[in-house]
């Protein structure tokens, strides 16, 4: 018969352990994002891919906060996560150490992320933008290259959160 498992039955690594494990060579950057739920959301899925870091950036909530942790379960304790006021800061630091930096934005150049090969090789940053305003127009002119999901309804864009699990998800299927 089949039955839902219970938390003790998913073997789910502890925080310790979590700190402790490789992760997937992944940062996702935030860069002005308004809403505790996304960036909570986003926390969340990142403990679940094991992505290396979140950066948050510009007017970004920080935890702790009770609205953050609401969304997060706990992974704002478990994944790793800076603050950087300025993001163009933040992506010239990455680059020093070589990370690739990607925006998830729908942009005159940007391509559909079921054409770009995700090279196992390199590191990378993901941008994800504002809800409303996308990616900050300053950051734009430093960003190596730009990816949008393809998208086949009349709405032309996602929620942040569902976008960055969207995203995760590639490149943590390629990069693991």
């Amino acid at each position: 018969m089949v039955h839902k498992l219970k938390l003790e039955e998913l073997n789910r690594i502890d925080v310790e352990t979590f700190k402790k494990v490789e992760k997937i060579p992944l940062i996702i950057i935030l860069d002005n994002i308004r809403s505790m739920h996304n960036v909570g959301a986003t926390f969340r899925t990142a403990d679940a891919f094991l992505i290396e870091k979140i950066i948050l950036c510009g007017i970004t909530p920080q935890p702790p906060h009770r609205e953050i942790h609401k969304a997060a379960l706990g992974a704002t304790e478990s994944v790793d996560w800076s603050y950087e006021s300025d993001i163009n800061n933040a992506i010239s630091d990455l680059k020093s150490k070589g990370f690739e930096i990607i925006g998830i934005e729908q942009t005159s150049n940007s391509q559909m992320i079921t054409d770009f090969t995700i090279d196992k090789t390199k590191k990378y940053a993901l941008i994800l933008g504002n809800e409303v305003e996308g990616i900050s127009d300053e950051a734009l002119e430093n960003i190596d290259t730009f990816l949008e999901i393809p998208q086949l309804g009349t709405k032309h864009s996602l929620n942040v959160s569902v976008c960055g699990g969207i995203v995760m998800w590639e490149f943590t299927k390629a990069l693991k």
